[in-house]
């Protein structure tokens, strides 16, 4: 047996184990251990799920003084006082503000008490907190039995998310769980839109708005198509941007191409007989409302796209070219908004549209076909990591999940973002 392997066996099995105080004290172990560089992945990997239990664990901890708090005046009951106790007690033993333990005491409550699936998760090291902190935010104004539905349509592909892409099944997911409630919200939060303007330090200053995501993405779309229209001169696509917000605001530049703005939605949605959540490219989930105003804007252009029933995958194909058609593109950045390395969000228009299976120049015939089957969206940071040694990768076109094999063997999954 080499010095790394008794260690690395080790960290392999404490990965895979179900966290818990056994493999905490495992975990103690490694420390000082030789590791490979597949081990030390395990290792993290380790000690990332035995920090999920604790977390678990004190959940409990804290949702468990609102049965058992911390009495103000031993035998006289007061809740209003009982709670200010336990409080300032919890505060002082984890050094934390009062304000702060308040609202750790009240996220235990809820948690234990609305998603006791999800802390399950946290506990066997499956989810991290932020997994669960986004599902309190995201159902902060549903009643109980609508966010138990959020979280039964959510929970079995929570493990497998990033907690950004979590974020999104969850706008979604609450979306379909109170399709009449997300309107209202969004028409009351639309209210509040504005612009503002701050100071920054070294003459400079800070302008943004609050608006609509629609308005928004139009905006956005706006501002890069302009912004691809002016001579680079040294300068980089954001000061571009940068500059051409200013040109198209105060009138002084030349006019701007239309800008594209991609939002997929149910066609039952579209002509008003369901209220399904639809999907704004580089936004996310919105309203079937939101989708229906978009769509009735003037010169709003419709295009039919056709999805699996059930897997949500489109389905529609393009002849081979070498270099992908203005329909391919389309097909294959609306089926993936992002770039697909697992993580990544970089918005798959401004991605390299990468074949799986490379194209042979010399044969194109016996080579990768230039299809959407055979595209994926790569930054190019990520098309560069595909390319070094030691990475390989496998696309499943039926299901759409993409599997990145890392040159320390581990396999690394990243699934479809559907829109439907």
């Amino acid at each position: 047996m080499d010095r790394f392997e008794a260690a690395d066996v080790l960290a392999a099995e404490l990965a895979r184990a179900v966290p818990g105080a056994v493999s905490v004290a495992g975990i103690a172990d490694l420390q000082g251990a030789q590791l490979s560089a597949a081990g030390r992945i395990d290792a993290l990997v380790a000690v990332q799920r035995a920090r999920c239990w604790l977390e678990a664990v004190q959940i409990g901890m804290l949702a468990g003084l609102k049965e058992q708090p911390l009495a103000c005046i031993p035998g006289h009951p007061d809740a209003l006082g009982d709670f200010l106790e336990t409080q300032e007690q919890v505060a002082c033993a984890l050094r934390v503000a009062p304000d702060t333990a308040r609202a750790r005491l009240v996220e235990a409550q809820q948690l234990t008490a609305r998603f006791p699936a999800a802390v399950g998760l946290l506990a066997a090291g499956r989810v991290q907190i932020m997994h669960l902190k986004a599902l309190l935010e995201h159902t902060a104004a549903l009643a109980d039995e609508a966010a138990a539905r959020v979280e039964g349509l959510v929970l079995a592909k929570l493990p497998t998310q990033t907690v950004g892409a979590a974020r999104k099944a969850i706008t979604r997911a609450v979306l379909k769980a109170d399709p009449a409630g997300a309107e209202q919200r969004h028409t009351r939060a639309a209210q509040d839109r504005r612009t503002t303007l701050q100071a920054h330090p070294d003459g400079m200053a800070w302008y943004g708005a609050l608006l609509t995501a629609g308005d928004a993405a139009l905006v956005d779309a706006a501002v890069t198509a302009h912004a691809r229209t002016l001579a680079s001169d040294g300068r980089t696509l954001p000061q571009r941007c940068a500059d051409a917000l200013v040109e198209l605001v105060s009138g002084t530049g030349t006019t701007a191409p239309a800008p594209t703005v991609i939002v997929t939605v149910p066609y039952d949605t579209l002509i008003g007989t369901a209220e399904h959540p639809a999907d704004l490219h580089g936004h996310g989930p919105i309203t079937a409302g939101q989708a229906r105003a978009l769509a009735s804007r003037p010169g709003s252009v419709w295009h039919r796209l056709l999805t699996h029933p059930t897997s949500g995958q489109i389905l529609k194909t393009d002849p081979t070219t070498y270099r992908p058609t203005a329909e391919v593109t389309r097909h294959v950045t609306t089926r993936d908004p992002h770039c697909r390395f697992p993580g990544c969000t970089r918005p798959s228009r401004r991605c390299d549209l990468d074949h799986v299976t490379p194209f042979n120049h010399a044969n194109p015939h016996t080579g990768g076909p230039t299809t959407p089957d055979n595209l994926i969206p790569l930054c190019r940071r990520h098309h560069l990591t595909k390319h070094r040694a030691g990475w390989h990768i496998g696309y499943n076109n039926r299901t759409g999940h993409v599997t990145w094999t890392a040159p320390t063997g581990h396999t690394y999954t990243d699934q479809p973002a559907h829109a439907l």
